[in-house]
């Protein structure tokens, strides 16, 4: 049986440093980067379902995103019209106290007095701000959108418009993100301003003071039924916020399965590869420095 040896064995030798170097280069490249797939050739497939991972991880950042903007906003709305329902409690409180017949004029005016105060300060709260904007005002939040007015039988003018606007929050899915002031207000099923002016001439004059309370209560009745708009809200931004957070969750973990590296085959593909390398650069010093032929010509 012959044996063929092969006379050159050089360009084996390099091809396989070459080889070796490769892989411990690729196996350096995992370990500093955590990834499995660095480039598009590393694995195509993987690499397509990374791009549209990253997208859908992205699309989520900006709808969490729009969800804090609104969440902020809409507290602020709340924590306005969660006083605004304690002043008009206090308005009706004062109303039944101006109406009892035992009561003096001049106490009816200083009650008429505090409810002008708790007029003034329900002005103060429908031009509530958030981040440089008002929050009332509907879709023209660069405009105060409510002012004195006494020429007005409310008392008050409204200058912002009736319009609302939405944003995304999801994949097809968006939410209202305002009530316009005049809805909340200034609504013709009951008009705070127009009910505690009312209510304030009522007192001063001492007629017409059932009346007023009747208005003052239908107005609070309005109140309340439109502040569930910002405490629907709040509850469903929640309910985005943990959806959201947890898809991020899972994105996260399919592109962990999708070119995620397995560090401890890196580390051992990385050390065998130097191993490698190592063995053909000594085979390949040991070739170089042999004899030959033309060593023994004298």
């Amino acid at each position: 049986m012959s044996i063929r040896v092969n006379p050159n064995v050089l360009p084996d030798l390099v091809s396989s440093i070459e080889q070796a170097q490769q892989a411990a280069q690729t196996a350096t490249q995992e370990l500093a980067t955590g990834r499995s797939v660095n480039n598009l050739s590393d694995n195509p497939a993987a690499a397509a379902s990374l791009v549209n991972n990253n997208a859908l991880t992205s699309e989520n950042d900006q709808y969490l995103t729009n969800l804090g903007d609104l969440q902020g906003k809409f507290q602020a709305a709340d924590s306005a019209l969660n006083t605004a329902v304690q002043l008009m409690t206090s308005a009706i409180s004062l109303g039944t106290e101006g109406a009892t017949g035992t009561i003096s004029a001049a106490d009816r005016q200083v009650i008429a007095q505090q409810v002008q105060g708790l007029q003034q300060q329900m002005l103060a709260l429908s031009n509530t701000t958030y981040e440089g904007t008002y929050v009332f005002s509907g879709t023209d939040v660069t405009t105060q959108p409510f002012t004195q007015n006494n020429a007005s039988p409310s008392g008050v003018q409204y200058s912002g418009n009736s319009g609302v606007t939405n944003v995304s929050i999801g994949d097809e899915q968006s939410m209202q993100t305002n009530l316009p002031g005049d809805q909340i207000f200034a609504n013709a099923n009951g008009n705070i301003f127009q009910a505690l002016n009312d209510l304030v001439n009522a007192l001063n004059s001492g007629t017409g003071i059932d009346a007023a309370n009747e208005e003052v209560s239908q107005a609070f009745s309005q109140l309340t039924t439109q502040r569930v708009f910002y405490g629907n809200a709040l509850n469903q931004v929640q309910n985005s916020q943990n959806y959201l957070n947890q898809e991020q969750v899972n994105l996260s973990a399919l592109q962990n399965q999708l070119v995620g590296a397995d560090m401890t085959k890196v580390i051992a593909d990385q050390s065998q590869s130097q191993t490698a390398e190592q063995a053909a650069l000594s085979a390949t010093a040991q070739i170089l420095s042999l004899p030959t032929l033309l060593t023994y010509i004298k």
